[in-house]
């Protein structure tokens, strides 16, 4: 793991490559950062001749001031123009660069292992690509909008008074380092603090997430003081984090403004000695003072800079953390799945989530093309598993899974998974409408298709009596509609493409028993001629399958047809008494 130092470096680097890929624009910036503080810093000498022009009574030279004042207007036309003209330009170096590094994380996320998301919360996930990728940005426009100017200010502000005074310049210089020290000691405290905050912020947006996708269940249970109290543990840990973080970041700038004072009021002090002793003008000691304060005005600037970009690099940090995930396997040299007749062979499979916790052992299965394969078994027996292994969703520990005699691991996942359809038992439906949602697998299927795989799912008619029909909008997952409503529009969804293979995993669970017989009856003629996999709880739906299979323990303890394995009188024999004894 990466000390504090380390990581910080790291993660700056890698901001700044992003940043390289708009380098035009930053040079641009700079040229107009140089301008615009060449611009400021020659006011105060305009001023400080002005302030010459009208030392004494009677002694004004107006013509000379007229001269004076028509410059001043034009640099300060100048300073403001630049100034708009920069300010424009890190937006767009600011907004580009956080638009790519949020893609290449939301790309990256897309090709992360299943195990990663599993074993992740999922408000902690969006919080790094949303809210980190935000603080990210406001401390990156912050960095280039007052750091560049700063720097360029301080060094041009030196270069000026070493032309006016050399030695008044030198007493500014050996003051500056304690406001460096000061900004540097702080910087590396908050990091820290910073860090942690993003990391609790994201532990409250799952638990927010967690809890309004799961309302329902939350009142019925009657755990909203359960949930109150620990959003207000976790809130409380954001508080005292946040507070520590604003505590160490807010003291920077009056103790820089301290160290700045004293700076400021050396030069007025010499300066004063050195004008008396005639060895300044007024004029030139108004232009010391001006520039004194200018010098020290950036260093107050930057140590808030250095303040907001400790919290934009921790939140950096937690992002790249995610993009350095390592993705799923490289599928180079995989080829496309082609020509696929159904048969599927497991052959000395072993799986486990956990290395210490075997789930799935020296599992071995021949399915023919156009079987019905029915799961049943306890729970945690295994069936869920066997079908993330079928579709790829985890890789096996060892032995090999065959489509059409060609190992799985060896064909792209896209092409493999384009041969299945998948009905799961929890439903999920994207924002749009309930066409979109149909034509998900196929996009560019016409409304005649997309109506008949509706009607052969029997959604067709509640799809009528929406509000506007197939058009109707439905808001996130589905939640203007039921659960049975919800099933029948993936079931509808399956039916549209028809792959050669499906897998359906307790896909009637939420629909009434009127309706399931009918699907059933469509799903017979659905599965026709194609290989399938059918997870069941209820045995009543798995009658028909051509083999079934018992698993307990990640293992298949007996397999048959129903009315052989009820013979046997075993494992499954006791499974579906016991759901139809009186």
């Amino acid at each position: 793991m990466k000390n504090p130092f380390e990581q910080h470096k790291s993660t700056l680097t890698r901001i700044l490559d992003y940043i390289g890929a708009y380098k035009w624009l930053v040079f641009f910036s700079l040229a107009l950062a140089a301008v615009t503080v060449a611009a400021t810093l020659y006011a105060p000498i305009l001023v400080g001749k002005g302030v010459d022009l009208i030392l004494g009574p009677g002694n004004v030279d107006f013509a000379g001031l007229v001269v004076i004042l028509k410059q001043i207007a034009a640099v300060v036309l100048i300073t403001a123009f630049a100034q708009w003209l920069m300010n424009h330009i890190n937006n767009r170096i600011t907004y580009y660069v956080v638009k790519d590094i949020r893609t290449r994380a939301f790309n990256h996320l897309e090709v992360l292992p299943l195990k990663y998301v599993d074993s992740h919360q999922y408000g902690d996930i969006i919080s790094r690509i949303i809210a980190d990728i935000d603080q990210f940005s406001e401390g990156l426009l912050m960095g280039f909008t007052q750091l560049f100017t700063g720097l360029l200010t301080i060094l041009g502000t030196l270069g000026f008074m070493l032309m006016v005074n050399p030695l008044i310049t030198v007493v500014v210089v050996l003051v500056t380092p304690l406001s460096l020290f000061v900004a540097g000691y702080i910087a590396k405290k908050t990091f820290a603090m910073f860090q942690l905050q993003s990391k609790t912020r994201g532990e409250l947006t799952s638990l927010v997430d967690e809890m309004i996708g799961s309302q329902k269940v939350v009142q019925a249970f009657g755990y909203e003081d359960e949930a109150q109290k620990r959003f207000e543990e976790i809130n409380e840990r954001l508080r005292s984090c946040s507070l520590r973080a604003i505590f160490f970041s807010s003291i920077t700038n009056p103790s820089t403004r301290f160290v700045n004072s004293m700076v400021y009021a050396s030069v007025g002090v010499v300066g004063a000695f050195a004008a008396i002793r005639g060895l300044l003008s007024v004029g030139q000691l108004s232009v010391f003072l001006s520039y004194a304060n200018q010098y020290t005005k950036p260093f107050n600037e930057i140590s808030g800079v250095v303040t907001e970009l400790q919290n934009a690099l921790a939140c950096a940090s937690r992002v790249f953390e995610l993009m350095d995930e390592p993705p799923i396997s490289s599928e180079e040299g995989a080829a496309k799945l082609k020509g696929v007749d159904g048969s599927v062979r497991l052959q000395n499979v072993s799986f486990a989530y956990d290395p210490q916790a075997p789930l799935i052992e020296n599992l071995d299965l021949d399915v023919k093309p156009g079987q019905r394969i029915a799961i049943v078994g306890p729970t945690g027996c295994g069936k869920t598993t066997l079908i993330n292994l079928l579709m790829r969703f985890y890789d096996v520990d060892k032995g090999e899974i065959k489509v059409s005699g060609r190992d799985i691991r060896g064909v792209t996942r896209k092409s493999l998974r384009a041969h299945y359809g998948m009905v799961l038992q929890e439903t999920w439906l994207k924002s749009g409408t309930i066409r979109e949602n149909i034509a998900y697998g196929k996009p560019d299927a016409s409304l005649e298709q997309i109506i008949q795989a509706a009607k052969d799912a029997h959604a067709h008619s509640f799809i009528k009596r929406m509000p506007q029909g197939y058009d109707t909008p439905i808001s996130e997952d589905g939640g203007n509609l039921s659960q049975g409503q919800k099933q029948l529009l993936c079931i509808a969804r399956v039916m549209l493409c028809l792959p050669p293979m499906l897998i359906l995993d307790e896909a009637t669970s939420s629909i009434d028993t009127r309706t399931e017989i009918r699907i059933q009856k469509a799903f017979a003629a659905m599965m026709e001629g194609r290989t399938s996999f059918i997870v069941a709880h209820r045995l009543s739906t798995i009658r028909e399958a051509d083999v079934i299979l018992v698993m307990k323990d990640g293992h298949i303890i007996e397999q048959g047809n129903h009315e052989g394995l009820l013979e046997k009188n075993g494992f499954y024999a006791k499974l579906y008494r016991s759901q139809f004894s009186r």
